[in-house]
């Protein structure tokens, strides 16, 4: 019998109806951490003393045999045990035996389970969130979420349908499950479907698992409408901002090859770099004789910018032009002297008339050596 009670791979306990142990294998002795001369014959409360005492085993007397029952040791396992009426010739019941085994890790992944079950419950009824099973074929086994509600799909709706004879038709989601069953990773993606637009996620499963791809689909129309409104507003902004620059800059061609910049407003670096650009174009085009830099509606500037004028003037003489600046107040004045600036290769004029007249006197000295 001892022999045969060691190929039993659960523990062996049993009690009378005074809860004194009649039963104790081998199992019990490693497990329950007892030998069994040790606890045969004591009550069963003291050699494996669990949360409830005495009324804990009691109540196994009475227990159904078909249904187990999870006591929780002191020491802070988990036992369940399967309860048999022990009897006696007359067959009548005498106590229990138990057949029990230690199950601590498999309640604290049930514990586990049921924490990410709520997590997912949670999610799913109260984000605009839908969320996809599907088995390798791509049949839906699981289908459900709050994000379903405004599209008028019941949760479980599609279970056991094939995604591709549902979605066929939409080339681009029926490639991004395609990719997604395949096991190819896929960045977040926006669909368009039944008129609305979805940020989609794919998670690929273990090749071995049932489930082989999980899909998350988020509703963004709203948002992608005010992204797209947004840009638009910027758009006209950016064209705003541009027609004001022109206005602000514009290159007036006040005698034939003479170009003027008025420049108006706060200079910096930025703005500075965009002049340039545009000025040369304009010379190019016009190909013109002379440039001048109307400086009269500026400030100040600080030395960067200054710098950059200069060197603007230098890019219009690369161009077969001549440069000229006017305008000049004290202040720039100071600026330009105080960094040490070089304007000795620069012609200057105070005013825009001075400059007018000097390109006109030089054009026509140019027309009558020409002529001669």
């Amino acid at each position: 019998m001892e022999r045969a009670s060691h190929q039993i791979p659960l523990a062996v306990v049993g009690f009378d109806r005074e809860l004194r142990v009649t039963d104790w294998n081998s199992r019990a002795e490693q497990q329950l951490g007892r030998p069994a001369a040790e606890a045969m014959g004591r009550g069963i409360a003291d050699v494996v003393p669990v949360s409830g005492g005495e009324a804990t085993w009691r109540g196994l007397l009475a227990g159904d045999e078909a249904a187990p029952v999870r006591t929780r040791l002191d020491d802070g396992r988990t036992w369940e045990w399967r309860i048999a009426a022990a009897r006696d010739g007359h067959d009548e019941a005498v106590g229990v035996v138990c057949y029990g085994a230690d199950v601590t890790d498999r309640v604290a992944e049930e514990r586990t389970i049921r924490i990410e079950r709520a997590a997912l419950r949670g999610f799913l009824d109260n984000l605009p969130t839908s969320v996809s099973v599907f088995d390798r074929d791509g049949n839906f086994l699981l289908m459900d979420g709050k994000g379903l509600e405004p599209i008028g799909i019941q949760p479980g709706q599609f279970v056991g349908h094939n995604v591709f004879s549902l979605y066929g038709d939409n080339d681009r989601s029926a490639e991004f499950i395609r990719r997604g069953l395949a096991g190819v990773p896929t960045p977040k993606t926006v669909l368009e479907q039944y008129g609305r637009s979805y940020e989609c996620w794919h998670i690929p499963s273990p090749p071995d698992a049932e489930a082989a791809l999980v899909g998350i689909s988020i509703e963004v129309t709203e948002s992608r409408q005010r992204e797209k409104e947004l840009l638009e507003k910027l758009e006209l902004i950016e064209r705003q901002q541009r027609v004001i620059r022109e206005l602000s800059t514009p290159i007036i061609e006040v005698w034939e090859g003479i170009v003027v910049l008025p420049i108006i407003g706060l200079m910096d670096s930025v703005r500075t770099a965009e002049l340039m650009d545009n000025l040369l174009q304009a010379v190019g085009r016009q190909r013109a004789h002379h440039a001048i830099l109307d400086m009269t509606g500026i400030e100040v500037v600080d030395t960067a910018t200054a710098g950059h004028l200069l060197r603007m003037i230098r890019a219009i003489r690369l161009l077969g032009a001549e440069g000229i600046i006017t305008g000049i107040n004290p202040g720039i004045a100071q600026t330009i002297v105080t960094q040490g600036m070089d304007l000795r290769d620069i012609v200057v004029h105070a005013t825009l008339r001075e400059a007018l007249k000097h390109c006109i006197t030089a054009g026509s000295a140019g027309r009558a050596s020409a002529s001669r």
